[in-house]
Order: C-alpha cells, then structure tokens, then sequence
C-alpha cells in the first residue's frame, strides 16, 4: 500500500486563538488545501471540473483534535479518497508534526454536484478517472 497524498504546511501566527493555538476554524483550511493540491498533483483544475459541468461539495466534516499546534510548528496535511458505491465518497485526512505527532484527523464526506441540475451526479469515480491524468491519486 502506499502513502497517501501530503502537502507541507507551517502553521503562521495569524492563524492562531488567543491561547496561541491553531484556531480551529483553520484545521479546515488546511485539509481543503491538500484536497486541491491532490487534485492538481491528479491533473485536475478547478476549471476543468467546471468546464465538465460538475463541482465538488462537502457534505460532512468531522474534526478529531489530538494535540495542538502553534504558530512555526511545521506540519504535513494527507489526504486519501475512500469509494463506495453511491453518489458519496470520503476523504480521510491526518495533520501530523515533523515528529510524527498526529495533532488532528478529519474525516469528510463529499460528491460531485450536476452544476446545471445542482443535483449529486451517480457515480464520482467516473469523473475522477476521466478527468485525471494521474487517477491512481484517488485509489482509481
């Protein structure tokens, strides 16, 4: 099995809570970066997925805190994609530490949105395969 996808992130001081933690609103930021960045890294751009007549949509995010993050701490952000067989599919994401530290895991469930409908379309994988040049990304 390999890795799952990662992006490098530095936690910036603006970012953080008046107890100088990573404000939790910003957990969030992060995991949607290394969606996208999974998804150019896979070939596939924002206008691309618009220019096919489908969007991305999130549809539940779970954050699970482990530890904290303060501002310089150096982190990395993964992003895996697990398929079903319905119109959902989940991302599983884990901030570690350079130390291997898992300070937060997130969870998302998410489709792909018939922009002109504005309804889930059937089946996400298939448009993940088609759009991607790398699709072996997602697990395809």
């Amino acid at each position: 099995m390999t890795e799952p996808f990662a992006v490098p992130v530095t936690v910036r001081g603006y970012e953080t809570d008046v107890q100088g933690h990573l404000n939790q609103s910003v957990y969030i930021n992060y995991a949607e970066h290394a969606r996208w960045s999974l998804l150019r890294a896979a070939g596939i751009t924002q206008a691309g997925l618009i220019g096919s007549g489908v969007g991305p949509v999130a549809l539940e995010t779970t954050i699970r805190y482990r530890r904290e993050l303060l501002a310089g701490d150096e982190v990395e952000v993964s992003c895996g994609f697990e398929w079903g067989e319905g119109k959902t599919f989940r991302i599983q994401q884990t901030i570690r530490k350079k130390d291997g530290t898992v300070a937060a895991e997130i969870t998302a469930v998410g489709g792909l949105m018939d922009l002109k409908e504005r309804r889930l379309i059937t089946d996400p994988r298939k448009y993940f395969k088609e759009l991607a040049a790398d699709p072996a990304l997602f697990g395809l």
